[in-house]
């Protein structure tokens, strides 16, 4: 099977929304976390997303894994290769996502790239290169606040040139209502004048399908799952395309949720499953300081979990998140919270759990890497971006997963997370 779309994500909860996204529209799809080792099998796939953990590493590195990443995809003959970013645009002024387009974008050899976090769907539109929330600007929104990409600038196209070595552009929204042909002609005169990323507005769903007509015509991409809407409608037209999302194989096993979020979403999640389920709030400033805090963890659950689904959270204020920062450092106060909190997944996966909703982008990475998973095969959607997985050729047998980013979901959405899992 020829693959159409190959994708490198920067997080591991982004590259589930993605892979969710082109399975809905189109595209049988399969995750693989980081570039596989060989023997997976993936022949099957039209659509491929590579899952990094590249988002808050030092610039370098994230270049690093993501060439690796679109070389793989490449060498299995990916007609498009796009770059997974998050809807918010999570990123410093010394990078991620700025360095990682301008290698990608070198090895492509495509000229200007189209670059939208845009995705109606969850509420994340771009008018004249800013990008809302909402109604909400970026920078006025609670995005302003986030613990390791703090967002001040709803401008896109100022934080793109910021990071990026070439000329940032912009396509507005008149061009992209008159559809992809006029998107197309746009990107070529930037090209010609030697732009090497233009950000599109993207407002309407309309605008999507508009974007992903004139990138799939390109070899490279830069965005959010609302780009991988458009590319796998524009890929997937002309062969009676479906959606592949189905109910996957049951692993039985006991339930558990992990929160290392701290998004008011999450703590709003959390609240609104205490009075159902038993949940534990960890002290974040013990995790850093204690390993003991992993013990008392494990036995709260040990005494619980035989009697239904647990919850497990880390997530405080985010003004607590900040103080915490201030007198660890932010990247060993990350590291320790996200290591202890893959210790208690995996855990509780030997004390039986097999289905798992994990919340907070770094919190799910750390806790796939440390359970071994190398793919995921698609289910259902639990929320927008969010779908329902499962493991594919897990040692120690398969599990359902949910990997939500902490913004993602309504405020039922751990009951609807489990409800769904079998």
């Amino acid at each position: 099977m020829p693959l159409l779309l190959g994708a490198v994500a920067d997080d591991y909860t982004g590259a589930s929304d993605l892979a969710n996204t082109l399975n809905r529209n189109g595209l049988s799809t399969i995750q693989t976390i980081g570039v596989p080792a060989p023997g997976l099998q993936v022949d099957d796939a039209e659509a491929i997303v590579v899952a990094l953990k590249i988002r808050s590493v030092e610039a370098s590195q994230a270049v690093e894994a993501a060439t690796a990443a679109y070389d793989w995809l490449s060498a299995r003959g990916a007609r498009h290769v796009m770059y997974k970013v998050c809807s918010t645009f999570d990123s410093t002024d010394a990078g991620n996502i700025g360095p990682v387009a301008d290698a990608l974008g070198a090895k492509a050899r495509g000229g200007c790239a189209l670059v939208t976090p845009a995705f109606p769907e969850t509420g994340r539109t771009v008018y004249l290169g800013h990008l809302f929330v909402g109604l909400t600007p970026l920078n006025e929104s609670p995005l302003k606040d986030h613990p390791l990409n703090p967002m001040h600038d709803s401008n896109l196209v100022r934080v793109l040139q910021r990071q990026s070595k070439g000329s940032v552009g912009l396509i507005d929204l008149m061009t992209i209502a008159q559809g992809g042909e006029a998107v197309s002609r746009a990107r070529a005169e930037l090209t010609a004048q030697g732009y090497g990323t233009a950000i599109v507005d993207a407002v309407f769903e309309r605008d999507l399908e508009a974007l992903g007509d004139a990138a799939a015509e390109s070899a490279f991409s830069v965005g959010a799952s609302g780009l991988g809407l458009g590319l796998a409608r524009a890929l997937a037209r002309g062969r009676n395309a479906t959606s592949h999302a189905s109910t996957l194989e049951a692993v039985g096993g006991r339930a558990a949720i992990l929160a290392g979020s701290c998004s008011r979403a999450t703590l709003e999640q959390i609240a609104a499953v205490e009075s159902e389920i038993p949940v534990l709030r960890l002290s974040t400033q013990k995790l850093i300081e204690d390993s003991g805090e992993i013990d008392r963890a494990l036995g709260w659950a040990k005494e619980r979990i035989e009697a239904g689904p647990i919850l497990i959270a880390s997530s405080e204020e985010p003004e607590q998140v900040a103080a915490l920062q201030a007198r660890y450092g932010r990247d060993k106060s990350g590291q320790a919270i996200e290591h202890a909190l893959a210790e208690i997944t995996s855990g509780l996966v030997d004390l039986g759990v097999r289905r798992l909703a994990i919340a907070g982008g770094e919190t799910s990475g750390a806790a796939v890497d440390r359970l071994g998973v190398s793919a995921f095969r698609l289910g259902p959607e639990i929320a927008p971006g969010v779908p329902l997985m499962r493991t594919v050729g897990r040692k120690g047998g398969e599990l359902q997963m949910a990997l939500k980013s902490g913004n993602f979901g309504g405020r039922d959405f751990f009951s609807r997370a489990l409800s769904m899992t079998r």
